[in-house]
């Protein structure tokens, strides 16, 4: 039967964003997540540890997902425990019964409480009241778990322990997913670079933190307005959706703020120029769902450029390492 390092380094802690973790965490969460991937991807494996045998994790959903939903059941399937579903349907947080009795009532039965959210309050009230680790899997601020699977999708393209020093740029709104991800690129010694339009920036108390993670690291923290500025010499250029769940009636006036933001083959020619092993120096990630007016096709459906099917793929194998390390490697019986 087959162990995993790095198993224990989260236990009874909660999992709310990256800059919470530290460097070691960090690391040992992207070491485990290739190692689950290299351990459950194989064509003929060999007997498999069931560690969370007998655990449990009930998923509470305020925002649909289909890569978020679906990662997190058969990553735990296949972790050997069981994962329950609640829609809005079926618990509204904090509306027909409080914060507070939710998290204590759920956390009698589950060893882990995952979360997606609309305010990140809801989620460390989840956590400030709840007896197991909660992770968050998406609130108004956070968006760990998408850094995760895009870090460990740069480190297979580029090479475990390579990021220090490329240059990743982020082009469009500065939202959660943004937050994490410079968190934890600057804590592994990437130049993050920022393209949004005015009135998009992200959230400045959260980048002073990724300014000071880089300074820490050697790596940098800049802002730009020009997009075509920000991706000169960029290793990856990234975006997300223009108009996130709940912005619907901001959509017209967007799409006329985000002009010229979109992601083309121009700009990604205006990336790192060369090859890494044979493999492009200037890659592309979105964490999905897409639109065109983000991206063009050329771009997204680029097979030696684009990691966005690969990076989807990861969004599994780094929630599993979530939830090993949250709830450590024995597994219990019930």
């Amino acid at each position: 039967m087959r162990s995993f390092q790095g198993v224990a380094s989260l236990q009874g802690k909660n999992f709310m964003n990256i800059d919470e973790l530290t460097d070691v965490e960090l690391r040992d969460l992207l070491s485990l997540s290739a190692q689950l991937k290299k351990a459950y991807s194989s064509p003929s494996p060999p007997v498999l540890p069931r560690p969370c045998e007998g655990k449990s994790v009930s998923m509470i959903f305020q925002k649909r997902s289909t890569r978020t939903r679906v990662s997190t059941e058969t990553g735990m399937a296949l972790l050997g425990g069981h994962a329950l579903f609640l829609g809005p349907q079926d618990v509204q947080l904090g509306v027909n019964e409080s914060m507070r009795d939710t998290a204590n009532v759920l956390s009698r039965f589950n060893s882990l409480l995952l979360a997606r959210v609309f305010a990140h309050t809801d989620v460390q009230l989840l956590a400030k009241h709840s007896s197991v680790p909660v992770i968050n899997a998406l609130s108004d601020l956070y968006h760990p778990l998408q850094a995760l699977a895009d870090l460990l999708t740069l480190e297979e393209h580029f090479g475990k322990g390579s990021l220090q020093g490329k240059v990743l740029t982020w082009v469009g709104d500065g939202n959660n997913v943004l937050h994490d991800l410079a968190m934890g690129a600057a804590r592994l010694g990437m130049h993050v670079r920022v393209a949004c339009p005015v009135g998009y920036e992200p959230n400045g108390e959260i980048m002073h933190r990724v300014e000071w993670h880089a300074q820490r690291s050697g790596g940098s923290y800049v802002m730009e307005r020009d997009p075509m500025t920000a991706a000169a010499g960029a290793h990856v250029i990234v975006t997300d959706t223009w108009v996130s769940m709940g912005q619907e009636e901001e959509y017209e006036r967007r799409m006329r703020d985000f002009e010229g933001f979109q992601v083309t083959r121009r700009m990604m020619e205006q990336g790192a120029k060369g090859s890494n092993a044979g493999r492009p120096a200037c890659v592309f990630l979105h964490c999905l769902p897409r639109h065109p007016e983000e991206v063009t096709d050329e771009v997204f459906y680029d097979p030696a450029r684009s990691l966005v099917f690969p990076e989807a793929e990861n969004r599994m194998w780094t929630v599993m390492a979530v939830m090993l390390s949250l709830v450590g490697g024995e597994g219990k019986r019930v």
